[in-house]
């Protein structure tokens, strides 16, 4: 059965959608315009009580009834698991997997956010926020590029959930006045990530 996917452009809602273009299964998407406040809606906030996308109702959930999961992060999993790939299942591989999910849930992810909020939306130019997210932000891409130096994918040799939840907010990285030519490692995976089809589709969603 489709996975009905409730998400708008943004580097979170582009996670799921990249998986799903990987794994290749059916999926409807629902376009929920967070500039409008479509999030706000009654209907959406049954699925996700938080009112952020993404959310997915799963037709098909862990008992044959339709299954809400909310949080970027947790749909990864969710769905990795419920279709066997993308997350490793012996405990090292699947362990370091979600070592770099979390680094990306709760660094590179939200200090990017602020980062570029600050230097790119802000109505004012606030030279605190932007000295301190910026400095932040370099820093992360800095974890990540000696990451990188000494492996293929976030998670070693193997491409997961990791790979797919860190990219698009490296997508943004003129957002957060960062040059890759600064961290070759971080460039090297990020054109190899860019590249794959499945990427290409998923970034192009909704």
């Amino acid at each position: 059965m489709t996975i009905d996917l409730y998400t708008w452009t943004t580097p979170n809602g582009r996670k799921v959608s990249i998986l799903l273009e990987e794994l290749g299964v059916p999926y409807k998407t629902h376009a929920i315009d967070i500039s409008k406040n479509d999030q706000f809606a009654p209907s959406f906030v049954a699925i996700n009580p938080n009112s952020k996308i993404p959310a997915i109702v799963d037709n098909d959930g862990p008992d044959g009834k339709p299954f809400s999961v909310f949080e970027s992060g947790a749909i990864l999993i969710y769905l990795a698991e419920k279709f066997g790939k993308f997350l490793p299942k012996d405990a090292r591989g699947r362990s370091v997997t979600l070592q770099w999910l979390m680094f990306q849930m709760g660094g590179f992810g939200p200090m990017l956010g602020q980062a570029h909020h600050f230097m790119k939306f802000a109505p004012v130019k606030v030279e605190y926020g932007i000295e301190r997210y910026g400095k932040e932000a370099k820093r992360l891409y800095g974890v990540l590029d000696k990451h990188l130096g000494g492996n293929t994918y976030l998670a070693g040799d193997e491409y997961t959930i990791a790979d797919m939840a860190t990219y698009p907010w490296a997508a943004r990285h003129e957002y957060h006045q960062v040059d890759l030519a600064a961290f070759p490692n971080v460039k090297r995976w990020y054109d190899a990530i860019g590249a794959r089809p499945a990427v290409k589709k998923g970034m192009a969603v909704p």
